[in-house]
């Protein structure tokens, strides 16, 4: 069996404190980490002092998102076998959709897990088709066990697409919108879902951001700059065990930073 935890959106410095002070303490409970780095950096996206944060902490994957490159550091990063971009973006574009690990797990033999990131495009920018691109993944030899991290605004698209990967992946985890959902169960055939993970951030914020930015940007209806918020934060996440390539159980996994 494995033990696989993921960590929902890093959200800038609050996120990359919490992760790196929390994570190392109960890594050793897990065979396998995925970590959602799409907003570590500033809120947006991921930068080397942002990945080195990460896997130091006990990454043993970091997925992206819809702001992967907002920094041109990520380009220099992509070919680091740890870092996923979307796959159903453009033939061509730098980086991987997916990466294939064989992780030791309980039995002490070595077990083979696809990660797997892809884009939703209902109310975000443009990309292929999140279905057919998996689809046409999962016709590859040698996948074992699939994991993948939907990053979508939409809950529908989301939990269509655990409708739709059913008993063919061993878990769809949604990130993006950095809430919380109620809905963490195990799908027929045995495929781990929750619509969204939750995020990995300041807890007195509008989604991370300084609330003062998006109160006034709904109230005046004028732009306004967003920043990171400070103060404590929260680490989101999951836990999914996975035996003979189908998800057992899945659990929330939720801390918050004390005295800050």
């Amino acid at each position: 069996m494995l033990r696989v935890l993921f960590v929902g959106d890093v959200y800038g410095k609050p996120g990359r404190r919490v992760l790196a002070s929390h994570l190392p303490t109960i890594r050793s409970q897990f065979h396998f980490v995925i970590v959602n780095g799409e907003n570590a950096a500033g809120g947006f996206g991921l930068n080397r002092e942002s990945f080195n944060i990460i896997t130091r902490a006990g990454a043993d994957c970091i997925t992206l998102g819809n702001h992967a490159w907002h920094h041109k550091e990520v380009f220099d990063l992509l070919p680091d076998p740890r870092l996923i971009r979307p796959l159903n973006l453009p033939l061509g574009t730098p980086g991987n959709g997916f990466r294939r690990f064989d992780v030791i797990g309980d039995t002490g033999r070595s077990e083979r897990l696809t990660v797997v990131n892809a884009l939703g495009r209902v109310f975000m920018e443009p990309s292929g088709n999140p279905f057919t691109a998996l689809d046409e993944l999962l016709t590859r030899p040698d996948l074992g066990a699939v994991f993948l991290d939907f990053h979508a605004e939409a809950t529908s698209e989301k939990a269509a697409m655990g409708q739709f990967l059913a008993g063919r992946a061993a878990a769809v985890i949604g990130t993006h919108t950095h809430v919380a959902t109620a809905d963490t169960r195990i799908l027929p055939g045995g495929t781990a879902f929750q619509t969204d993970a939750g995020f990995t951030g300041p807890m007195d914020s509008v989604i991370g951001a300084d609330p003062s930015g998006p109160v006034q940007r709904f109230t005046t209806e004028l732009p306004h700059r967003f920043g990171v918020k400070e103060g404590a934060a929260e680490l989101n996440g999951v836990i999914v065990h996975i035996q003979d390539g189908r998800a057992v159980q899945i659990e929330r996994y939720h801390y918050e930073e004390e005295g800050l």
